[in-house]
């Protein structure tokens, strides 16, 4: 199934490319199933982690998520996905609202899709400054420092887990916080 996910993933997102740069956006999907993989061995979470913006940023339906891994990676899928419709402020107040009752494999997805996020982020910070923010939809770094801070309380119950120390060290990083 992971691989079968993989496979997946990689045909949805071909020839697009992460914000502000040219690396195949796959890569960003690729990362987040192998920090979820060192947090659970759950195939289906796993294969959740490849797919988790195939339904936000591709053509791809909740229909052909079902009929290739079931209603279980589908449900997963969607507590990953924000609705494109709303304001980026009204998505990311429903992905902290969210987090507050989202069962732990949802966490553990926001956490590996977050830190892979930060990753990215901090590499870019480092080279470019608060430069980075113009790449944003929301170019106000204050802003991005409300979200995490959000995610972070959110993602709590996860403080004991690497990946979590991991992001929190990376936000403090960014945003001298």
């Amino acid at each position: 199934m992971i691989r079968k996910a993989a496979e997946f993933a990689k045909k949805a997102h071909e020839g697009t490319f992460r914000k502000g740069s040219k690396i195949p956006y796959i890569y960003h999907p690729m990362e987040v199933a192998l920090i979820v993989a060192q947090i659970t061995d759950d195939p289906e979470v796993i294969a959740a982690a490849y797919l988790h913006d195939v339904l936000e940023d591709t053509d791809v339906t909740g229909e052909e998520l079902r009929e290739e891994f079931g209603d279980r990676v589908l449900y997963l899928v969607q507590q990953e996905t924000e609705d494109k419709s709303r304001t980026w402020r009204e998505r990311k107040e429903a992905t902290i609202l969210h987090l507050e009752h989202a069962e732990p494999e949802v966490r553990i997805l926001t956490l590996g899709d977050k830190l892979s996020n930060m990753r990215s982020t901090a590499r870019d910070y480092m080279m470019e400054g608060d430069e980075i923010w113009q790449r944003f939809n929301e170019k106000h770094r204050a802003s991005h420092q409300w979200y995490l801070e959000g995610i972070l309380h959110g993602l709590r119950d996860l403080s004991e887990i690497p990946a979590y120390q991991e992001l929190y060290q990376l936000f403090k990083f960014i945003y001298g916080a």
